[in-house]
């Protein structure tokens, strides 16, 4: 059985990545720091899968911690979450940004080639293609200068590890996620952000379950049909379900090229207003919300040429915008 390392494993997607391996029958090791998860996650993916992961409470940012890490634990492939993602506050907070998501990136990838490991699956994100110049966006479009430090925290990340490919033998492959929603079915994990959300998803549940007094929509400016910003929502059972594709593409030695990138999105955008209206529509629950200022460093609009990933890595997604949202809000009413 491949035993297969996943930091930041109880976070929102490396939790639901987490189930999917052990579904897959894969053996799965979690590193977390519980900066912004929580431990009772780890007992929930159990009840979902019949086992609960091994375990590791460790700060990646520590170069010994990681180190004794890996003189202690084999593993055959590294699926690496661990990282802060929000665009607003990495504007506010620069420097914790490239602390904890470089610095944690090169220490592991130090590990790997020093002990000649490969196979290493990397969550970046949609946002290394910055304002793009066409729609849908494909892995082809020019990388431009960041929005946001959490947007270079991605790109800087993705060029040490091609460095990485090319001096150390690495085989690597970068998911560039869309905006991953919803939670599994059985409502025992989802996104649970610590403190305010930074997230849109998760703001309207706790909105529509009263927790937050009103949603606020950053902006009814944008050149966009309805004024409010468009994103592509892929719901994260599907994105879990990639890693997977992934994985097993890097395992079975089917990469093209030692380092490849991948869209992972459904192909389809949405506005934030019609992410409001699905939303009432599919939990029959009115939303209180407002429309207040543009947010720093987002964007107009962005979502997905798949084609690539759907023919590549033989995956596709399979959930509606509707199961996503219904989701989301099952498993918001178990938060009560």
């Amino acid at each position: 059985m491949k035993k297969i390392l996943v930091t930041g494993g109880l976070g929102f997607i490396g939790s639901h990545t987490a189930v999917e391996l052990q579904n897959s029958g894969f053996d799965v090791i979690i590193i977390d720091d519980l900066s912004n998860a929580r431990i009772e996650v780890l007992e929930n993916i159990g009840k979902i899968t019949g086992k609960v992961p091994e375990f590791f409470q460790l700060d990646l940012k520590s170069k010994a911690q990681v180190t004794s890490f890996f003189e202690n634990n084999h593993v055959d492939g590294i699926i690496h979450f661990a990282a802060f993602k929000a665009v607003g506050e990495s504007v506010q907070k620069p420097l914790d940004y490239y602390e904890n998501n470089i610095g944690s990136l090169v220490y592991i990838l130090q590990e790997m080639r020093d002990r000649k490991l490969n196979n290493f699956i990397f969550s970046s994100s949609c946002t290394v293609y910055g304002q793009a110049d066409e729609l849908p966006i494909t892995e082809n479009a020019p990388i431009k200068p960041a929005e946001s430090p959490y947007g270079n925290t991605k790109q800087i990340g993705e060029e040490i590890i091609q460095d990485s490919c090319k001096a150390n033998g690495l085989n690597a492959i970068a998911l560039r996620y869309f905006n991953p929603i919803g939670a599994h079915e059985s409502a025992k994990i989802g996104e649970l952000p610590l403190g305010v959300p930074q997230n849109l998803i998760p703001y309207v549940t706790q909105t529509a379950a009263g927790i937050r007094e009103q949603l606020s929509i950053f902006g009814d400016d944008y050149d966009t049909p309805d004024g409010t910003a468009i994103r592509d929502y892929i719901h994260v059972v599907d994105l879990a379900k990639a890693h997977i594709a992934a994985l097993n593409r890097l395992l079975h030695q089917k990469n093209e090229t030692a380092f490849e990138v991948f869209n992972v999105g459904t192909g389809k955008g949405s506005s934030v207003l019609e992410i409001v209206k699905a939303f009432e529509k599919a939990t029959n629950q009115n939303l209180n919300y407002k429309i207040v200022e543009r947010r720093a460093g987002d964007i107009t609009a962005a979502y997905a040429d798949t084609n690539i990933a759907n023919e590549k890595l033989n995956w596709k997604t399979e959930k509606s915008l509707e199961e996503a949202l219904l989701s989301a809000w099952k498993w918001q009413n178990t938060q009560s």
